[in-house]
């Protein structure tokens, strides 16, 4: 129910039930919020058998789980099992991977219809972020913040929904093709129908970050529309019986926390077939300045690249998802490849300043700060930029 990354605990644990367990409740009103991470149903909702009226104690969130231990190397493999619920269907199993060469996680949540009648879910993963304030636990992170791609081409008005809490919640904005949430403490669910694959949960205050990814598929359903949800933790605004806006709702009632939740497409289900969500996450550092998250890792203070007549200064701030070795490669105007020159090593437990003047090329126009891991593997560019040449004048 924890994710810790270089002593940073990255999931909520609601203190009102650490260390305790429930066994699903036959009140349909009841839910345990544990905190920490887990597999709902979508969508959400009471109208009919199709709709999960969750979050609830049943089954699926509260059922007693078989741990299995699959494999200790070279990757540390476990499975769980859970039982079936008759009210959806649903039987859920999930198996997490954690190898050896990076901090990478990577989960495998699988639904299977355990009824005898064909169903329609979406899996979504649903992971509970702590935003309270890690030196003063009686208040919130005033520097915690969510993002993931927005789409040109998006469904919603504004290219995300705010399904509940401020329609004009100062915490949502776009900027740069990206969807940014500022944490603040007031309840609010907003969805995104991002179509690139991934979300990052940053901590600006410790510059923590984690990204998790996810494969989109542009043909198919998603439920509302949306691929990404994230839902603010807090008070409401409620009526009194004179009409007048109040809160009711204490810290103790409303924990600060921050469920960052991924879904899958709509998946219909013959009695006994199964379908499995695959996402990866990958704990980094970075702060608020976060700009973007590539397949090598992410992006604060974006690259530089000037020359002069002896050398080019490179200079951004990066985050990167595997251990290794940074490497600058770089192109003529039409896109040859001229060289690559290895640059300084680094690890995701560590920011990355980029601050260096290295000889290149002269034909150099455009450099890409590549991730080469220990193994020799190029993971991918991390961050791109035009070369600018400064000429002098009289």
């Amino acid at each position: 129910m924890q994710v810790s990354f270089g002593g940073h605990p990255f999931l909520f644990v609601n203190p009102r039930y650490r260390g305790q367990y429930f066994p699903p409740s036959e009140d349909a009103r009841t839910w345990f919020n544990y905190g920490g991470d887990k597999i709902w149903p979508m969508p959400e909702g009471s109208q009919d058998d199709q709709h999960w009226p969750g979050p609830i104690s049943d089954p699926l969130d509260d059922g007693d789980y078989a741990f299995h231990v699959l494999s200790q190397a070279p990757q540390c493999v476990v499975r769980l099992d859970g039982p079936p619920d008759a009210r959806t269907g649903l039987q859920y199993s999930r198996e997490i991977r954690i190898g050896s060469d990076s901090p990478k996680i990577s989960f495998y949540a699988t639904m299977k219809n355990a009824s005898t009648h064909p169903i329609r879910w979406s899996v979504q993963s649903v992971t509970q972020y702590d935003a309270g304030d890690q030196t003063d636990r009686a208040t919130y992170n005033h520097d915690f913040w969510a993002f993931t791609p927005a789409s040109e081409h998006s469904s919603y008005l504004d290219r995300y929904h705010v399904r509940s809490g401020l329609a004009e919640d100062p915490s949502y904005s776009v900027k740069d093709q990206i969807f940014s949430l500022r944490w603040l403490y007031v309840q609010g669910e907003v969805w995104i129908d991002s179509p690139v694959g991934w979300l990052a949960v940053v901590d600006g205050s410790s510059r923590f970050a984690i990204v998790e990814r996810f494969h989109f598929d542009g043909a198919a359903e998603y439920p509302g529309r949306a691929t990404v949800i994230f839902y603010k933790n807090g008070p409401a605004v409620e009526l009194d019986s004179n009409g007048r806006a109040v809160n009711r709702t204490g810290t103790e009632d409303a924990p600060f926390y921050m469920e960052a939740e991924l879904n899958s497409p709509m998946v219909q289900l013959a009695s006994g077939e199964s379908y499995t969500f695959d996402t990866e996450w990958f704990p980094t550092r970075i702060g608020s300045d976060f700009k973007n998250a590539t397949d090598a890792g992410v992006i604060g203070e974006s690259l530089k690249a000037s020359a002069t007549a002896e050398s080019v200064k490179l200079s951004g701030t990066v985050g990167v998802f595997f251990p290794g070795k940074l490497a600058a490669r770089f192109y003529d105007s039409k896109g040859t490849d001229l060289s690559t020159i290895s640059l300084q090593d680094v690890d995701p437990a560590q920011i990355v300043n980029l601050n260096q003047e290295i000889k290149a090329p002269t034909a150099a126009a455009k450099v890409s700060i590549r991730l080469l891991s220990r193994d020799g593997a190029d993971r991918g560019s991390l961050s791109d930029a035009e070369i600018t040449r400064h000429t002098g004048g009289s």
